[in-house]
């Protein structure tokens, strides 16, 4: 088949090279010439597991191209993903400037029947939006179909070629068999193609990432209680994972979530709750307690150094929102950094992928390490961001020797207590006891 991505992010680029590697012919349209240039010469420009793999090899064999063509693209496509940001409004909403802005084009431009596939997470009812906005200037027949994406960063080429299941909100028999023509290689194992209305469809994106996003915050709340009557956070997680109405995943307390998606999509969801009139009560907890979280260790670091941070040095493991990926958008890491600054203290951090996105960001307010341990050379203390699994194993007497003091504010729960207390380090982590050793 021959297809047609509209941007080329995370989901577009994933998205185009998945497609490309079951056979179809693949053009993935980017306004960012330089950007669009890069591709053609093979440089992937996101980091993503294996995805540089097949981005090369489809390449190679000619199904996978790159233009900044719009024209070009519906020319090529039977099928046109659009794959287009919708950041974050100052109210909370989704701004669908771009998808709009590219649905008008594509009116103005296709000459043939096309199915529209909205790729991007929007609001319930953008389908018809952008039905209503191509058709003001069309001269043919199409249809506007509604494939929310389910992709994790870290893992989305595993998650495109092995999905656990395929959404589809569409009203037209005969974009719903084009687009389950397209999807049959991936879901030969028996997943389902499940087939919904566009709304609904819409919905289920929305709801999926708002309910993991919910579910998280739930567990750092009773890990904070925890802390309160001396629990340990681990054994109530362990007990209540194996009851298979709950089940294991996302049970995990830490300083909160970030990305591109749970902290947009929960807000977007509640705004446009308030839309309707009405009230998502327990997005609004949500939203308010994961943003208190991300500071969540800081209480900690200041109580540990008497409330004084001037001129304290600390060295900081972790800086992209979750591990496998480069992406920084909403990382808990950024929010300890800017009150570690605000408090006077200088930060040395490292992380495997993220550090030139930081750089951009803070320039030389901060500095970057070569290695995990060359971020501990005389820092006072270290704290853990992102759970990396090359932080999961280190040689603590190592890291002990570099450190002016030996505590770690550990923001993700990546070590047992007892090994800590045998290495005598203090270690401060989340929903569990506290181990102080004085100097």
């Amino acid at each position: 088949m021959k297809i047609a991505v509209i941007g080329t992010g995370y989901v577009g680029l994933v998205t185009g090279t998945c497609l490309a590697e079951t056979g179809n012919e693949v053009i993935c349209v980017d306004i960012n010439e330089e950007k669009v240039e890069k591709m053609r010469n093979g440089e992937v420009p996101i980091y993503e597991p294996h995805l540089d793999v097949l981005f090369e090899r489809n390449i190679k064999a000619g199904r996978l191209r790159f233009s900044t063509s719009l024209k070009e693209g519906l020319d090529h496509g039977d099928i046109i993903f659009l794959a287009l940001p919708t950041p974050e409004d100052e109210d909370g909403s989704a701004d669908l400037s771009y998808v709009l802005g590219v649905a008008e084009e594509i009116g103005n431009l296709m000459t043939s029947y096309k199915v529209v596939v909205d790729k991007s997470t929007v609001p319930v009812g953008t389908a018809e939006r952008v039905h209503e906005t191509i058709l003001k200037n069309a001269k043919c027949d199409f249809d506007v179909v509604s494939n929310p994406e389910f992709l994790r960063e870290g893992f989305a080429v595993d998650d495109f070629l092995k999905p656990e299941r395929i959404v589809v909100g569409s009203s037209s028999e005969k974009a719903t068999e084009l687009m389950q023509k397209l999807y049959k290689p991936f879901v030969r194992s028996g997943n389902p193609i499940i087939i919904m209305d566009e709304k609904s469809a819409e919905l289920t994106k929305y709801a999926s990432n708002s309910f993991l996003a919910a579910k998280i915050t739930f567990m750092n709340e009773i890990a904070n209680y925890c802390e309160k009557v001396g629990a340990d956070v681990d054994k109530v997680r362990r007990g209540m994972g194996t009851d298979s109405r709950i089940g294991k995943r996302f049970l995990f307390p830490g300083i909160g979530y970030g990305g591109s998606c749970f902290p947009k999509d929960v807000k977007a969801l509640h705004k446009s709750g308030k839309e309707v009139d009405y009230d998502f009560q327990i997005l609004d907890s949500v939203i308010k307690v994961n943003q208190k979280q991300k500071i969540a260790l800081l209480p900690k670091v200041k109580d540990y150094f008497e409330g004084n941070l001037k001129d304290k040095t600390f060295a900081i493991w972790g800086l992209a929102f979750k591990p496998e990926t480069d992406d920084i958008r909403e990382a808990p890491s950024l929010y300890i950094i800017d009150e570690l600054l605000n408090e006077g203290a200088t930060v040395k951090a490292f992380d495997p992928e993220a550090m030139n996105n930081v750089e951009k960001k803070y320039g030389d307010k901060i500095e970057f390490a070569a290695t995990m341990y060359d971020a501990l050379d005389s820092a006072d203390a270290l704290i853990i961001c992102t759970e990396w699994s090359i932080f999961r194993t280190p040689d603590f007497k190592r890291i002990k020797s570099l450190l002016k003091q030996p505590v770690i504010f550990d923001g993700r729960n990546l070590y047992d207590i007892e090994d800590l207390q045998k290495e005598e380090m203090s270690y401060f982590s989340i929903g569990r006891k506290n181990l102080v050793f004085v100097n």
